[in-house]
């Protein structure tokens, strides 16, 4: 299956999961999971929640950050991933002067 994500609508959203400034995501869902392409802005960032609907992994494209997962902190660099497993609670933050891009998959829904 090909997923275009160039013809996918993008979602601006302030203050994700109580966390602060902009994320826009294009994303694709079906009854076996989600693939996103996301951008973090600047200074932004996906608040403290907890994954309860499937294994979270993010694969850093490009920019700076840094995730907390499980109390664990972790930098963020482009070719790196962060996982976060069902269950477990994490942060991710754009440390960066330039948008933190994440391709994420989430499996399950």
């Amino acid at each position: 299956m090909l997923i275009d994500f160039t013809k996918l609508e993008e979602h601006v959203i302030d203050g994700m999961n109580g966390g602060k400034g902009k994320v826009s995501a294009k994303i694709f869902a079906n009854a076996y999971g989600r693939v996103i392409v996301s951008k973090i802005s600047s200074g932004s960032s996906i608040g403290l929640h907890t994954q309860t609907t499937g294994n979270d992994i993010n694969f850093v494209v490009s920019g700076k950050g840094w995730a907390v997962c499980d109390g664990e902190e972790e930098i963020l660099t482009a070719g790196v991933c962060h996982y976060c497993p069902k269950g477990s609670t994490h942060m991710i933050e754009n440390t960066g002067s330039e948008d933190l891009v994440l391709y994420t998959v989430v499996d399950g829904i």
